[in-house]
């Protein structure tokens, strides 16, 4: 009696991907690591527009600024006009009303110098005061600054306004400069980082040492909250800079006018009896007038940087 020949299947030839009737090999996943993300299709389209709707108006800026006053009505926004024009308006900007642009940009920096300066030394100050002291009365400050955040300025422009007329302070730049210096933001800030970025351990080594609570918050507790100080002058610097509401209601006086101010009465000539349109100088000194920001920024970056990153890695 004849034995039946078993056949036994070609495992390479069934998986080989090359042979007819053979099973499809499965595709191994792909890893997905810390340093190599799994990508995403719509949250990179969703990058991209925000990045499209932050760059556009900027990128109008600068295009409208290199056209005339003419060029600006006789040509498409988003594209150059024929004659190129941005020298001749930027000499004529700071020229224009025998240079009351270079009065606007000097009342400027003096707001940010006194006012964002001076706002940033007293909330690294307080911050620093409230996040490493214990006193009577601790909550409730909290609870004020907290609920000092929440409140919009705008809702205190009537009462400052009141309080400063009766002083006699309206139409002088104190009455920018000293509302500019109560940050409630910015001392909230300070107060988180300064409670995380500076041990407790090394103030009580200093003082072991013999250092005095000033030099301790020279010496130590100061290099150590440089990024989060760079980081409230950056948002106190931005705030004074395009405050706009505080010193329309303030100031009268054009020569204590800001560039808010300023570049808003140059563009409104046109709505003025016999008044000259310079659409082309108010675009070119508000292009002037970002190019301090965008400065200040880049220069300061990498401060600010080492700020937002803090506390992201656990020790």
């Amino acid at each position: 009696m004849a034995t039946p020949v078993t056949t036994v299947p070609d495992r390479s030839a069934a998986t080989s991907p090359g042979v007819p009737g053979a099973p499809p090999r499965l595709r191994a996943g792909r890893r997905h690591t810390p340093g190599r993300p799994r990508r995403s299709v719509l949250l990179t389209l969703l990058t991209g527009l925000v990045l499209l709707y932050s760059l556009l108006p900027l990128v109008w800026l600068v295009i409208s600024a290199t056209k005339s006053q003419s060029g600006l009505t006789h040509s498409f926004g988003l594209w150059f006009d024929g004659h190129f024009a941005l020298w001749d308006n930027i000499v004529q900007t700071f020229t224009y009303h025998d240079g009351v642009f270079v009065r606007w940009l000097l009342n400027t920096l003096l707001y940010v110098v006194l006012g964002a300066g001076g706002a940033t030394l007293l909330a690294v100050l307080g911050g620093y005061a409230l996040a490493k002291f214990s006193f009577p009365g601790r909550r409730a400050v909290f609870a004020v600054v907290i609920g000092a955040v929440a409140v919009p300025g705008t809702a205190l422009a009537v009462p400052t306004f009141l309080m400063f007329s009766n002083m006699g302070l309206t139409n002088t730049p104190w009455a920018v400069i000293i509302p500019s210096l109560i940050s409630p933001f910015g001392l909230y800030l300070m107060w988180v980082f300064a409670s995380e970025a500076i041990p407790t351990e090394l103030m009580e080594a200093a003082r072991i040492d013999g250092a005095g609570e000033a030099r301790t918050f020279f010496t130590v507790a100061l290099p150590l909250l440089a990024p989060g100080i760079v980081t409230v002058l950056l948002f106190s610097m931005v705030a004074t800079w395009n405050n706009y509401f505080l010193p329309l209601i303030m100031i009268k006086d054009p020569d204590w006018y800001p560039l808010t101010l300023g570049l808003n009465s140059w563009n409104a000539q046109a709505e003025t009896a016999g008044g000259q349109p310079v659409f082309h100088l108010v675009i070119t000194g508000s292009l002037i007038t970002v190019l301090p920001l965008i400065a200040a920024f880049l220069l300061l970056q990498k401060y600010w940087q080492s700020g937002l990153a803090a506390g992201s890695v656990k020790e």
